[in-house]
């Protein structure tokens, strides 16, 4: 399904086959990665169905694709600048596809958004950060799950140090005013997400 929605896309810029072909696969390469447990294929599937829900509050399909497909290319748990090398990515790519300049300015913008999860004043990117974070406020036992995949993919560091960096992250939501920027998923998710974040902290 994701290969399919990613070359449609990539065709309405381009009518390159192999280059879009080529495209497709570096992105599922990249997810594939041995790795990853949370920021997978898998990751990039939940985040469409959280977005095709919404699709008629989005005002620009097509670059909220680019971002969603883009916003995890690189994902090293080492580093801290994964959303900025996943934007270069991005602004290589799309143009190599001949996106128009305005489309990857925002697909880059709402990449690097994803980095703190602030409020933007553009509604798209709102809406694609609170998709990205959609995650937080599922069910106890989907919400378990993740937080396992997210130790798995820090497993280069040690429980006490990871305890410390998690801790930090999810004091980092909870001290949020809301956590999720726009009105359609903050009513539906931050009430279970704070739930679920607090639940977490006390595991820790």
């Amino acid at each position: 399904m994701l290969s399919s929605i990613f070359i449609s896309l990539a065709q309405r810029y381009s009518n390159n086959t192999l280059l879009t072909e080529t495209l497709w696969n570096e992105l599922e390469s990249n997810y594939s990665n041995t790795s990853r447990t949370y920021h997978t294929l898998t990751h990039l599937k939940n985040l469409f169905e959280q977005l095709n829900e919404v699709k008629s509050h989005i005002n620009d399909w097509d670059t909220i694709l680019f971002t969603m497909f883009y916003h995890d290319v690189i994902y090293n748990p080492s580093r801290n600048d994964n959303e900025e090398q996943s934007a270069e990515v991005a602004r290589k790519q799309l143009q190599s596809l001949s996106v128009p300049q305005e489309m990857i300015s925002k697909c880059i913008q709402q990449i690097i958004t994803t980095k703190s999860h602030s409020i933007s004043t553009d509604n798209d990117t709102n809406i694609f950060t609170d998709a990205d974070l959609s995650i937080l406020g599922q069910d106890w036992e989907v919400y378990s799950e993740y937080s396992k995949q997210i130790r798995k993919e820090y497993s280069i560091y040690s429980d006490s140090e990871y305890n410390l960096g998690r801790k930090n992250v999810i004091k980092h939501f909870l001290d949020m005013e809301n956590i999720f920027k726009s009105d359609i998923f903050r009513v539906k998710y931050e009430n279970p997400a704070r739930r679920n974040l607090l639940r977490e902290m006390e595991c820790l």
